[in-house]
């Protein structure tokens, strides 16, 4: 028998056709299956392919006694149980490297649209509300020669680095261990929070980092400066960050990833001076293929036996 893969949702690019030659290849569809429909369609099933969409946890690995593979398309690996998985003896893999730029783009490219307003000023003008010439008005805040401070120093982090050796900006990094990066400063995250002017969010979703921008941090950032997140969205306090975008502690965020996603809190949608993107930090065609082609690899390794090339547990 052909050992089966069930595919909690398409992934783009689609399935390559040669692999039905050697797998059972289930599921698959644009929207994944209620719970219950999926536990009976991946009944058997030795693979599983989710997203980073998609938990998998303690109650569905022991409804498929059978799992013993977890290929998932996406880096961070926070809604897979790791633990259980470990206990169960079941291999998960995910799919890093291939998302570093894009996700480095979108996080510049909110840093520049949250700090000279674009979405703010493109849907004035699409209301009518640019009715005059006033050199006063519309301003925004220039990025070139501030201080961008980069929280996590992974390979995200870094390429937003290499991103903003252009706009002669000056770098600090808060991280776990010094990283060889021409031109970047390793300081204490309290520290950077106080002398940044922009800040970008690049750290996995654990235990130690859900809300490690508290309260209390946000406050202690420069007064006027940009929040980015790109990482995940527990790491932010969602209502300090509202009501310091409110009251004017801080001059704008660019926010890609929520805490429930796709539920953005009501406050991010009704402030102006928040650029909101559907966690697309990996959203290009080349990228979200590439994803796909990692998954597809790993799904065949686990098949045929091999090693995985990108194995988490």
């Amino acid at each position: 028998m052909k050992p089966a893969v069930y595919v909690v949702r398409a992934l783009p690019g689609g399935i390559p056709p040669e692999l039905h030659a050697s797998l059972e290849i289930r599921g698959g569809t644009t929207r994944p299956a209620p719970r219950p429909v999926m536990l009976r369609e991946a009944a058997g099933a030795a693979i599983l392919a989710p997203t980073y969409l998609d938990p998998v946890d303690e109650a569905l690995l022991a409804a498929l006694p059978g799992l013993r593979f977890v290929c998932s398309y996406g880096v961070g690996v926070n809604h897979i149980d790791l633990e259980a998985c470990r206990r169960r003896g079941v291999t998960v893999t995910n799919t890093p490297g291939v998302v570093t730029n894009a996700t480095a783009d979108l996080a510049f490219g909110l840093l520049l649209a949250a700090a000279r307003r674009v979405c703010e000023l493109d849907r004035a003008i699409r209301a009518g509300r640019w009715t005059e010439v006033d050199p006063s008005a519309w301003l925004g805040t220039e990025v070139t020669g501030k201080t961008l401070g980069i929280v996590g120093f992974g390979r995200i982090g870094q390429a937003v680095a290499r991103r903003a050796r252009g706009f002669e900006i000056r770098l600090l990094y808060a991280g776990p261990r010094e990283v060889p990066f021409e031109g970047a400063r390793r300081v204490p995250l309290e520290e950077l929070l106080a002398a940044s002017d922009f800040v970008s969010l690049h750290v996995p979703l654990t235990p130690a980092t859900e809300n490690l921008l508290s309260r209390e941090r946000i406050r202690s950032m420069k007064r006027g400066a940009i929040l980015v997140n790109t990482a995940r969205g527990p790491v932010v306090d969602d209502e300090a960050l509202a009501e310091a975008l409110a009251d004017g502690h801080l001059a704008a965020a660019g926010l890609d990833v929520f805490r429930d996603e796709p539920r953005v809190p009501e406050p991010y949608r009704r402030l102006e001076n928040v650029v909101l993107t559907p966690h697309v930090g990996s959203g290009s065609r080349e990228t979200r293929e590439a994803m796909s082609r990692m998954v597809w690899d790993e799904v065949e390794r686990a098949a045929t036996g091999r090693e995985a090339r990108n194995r988490v547990v």
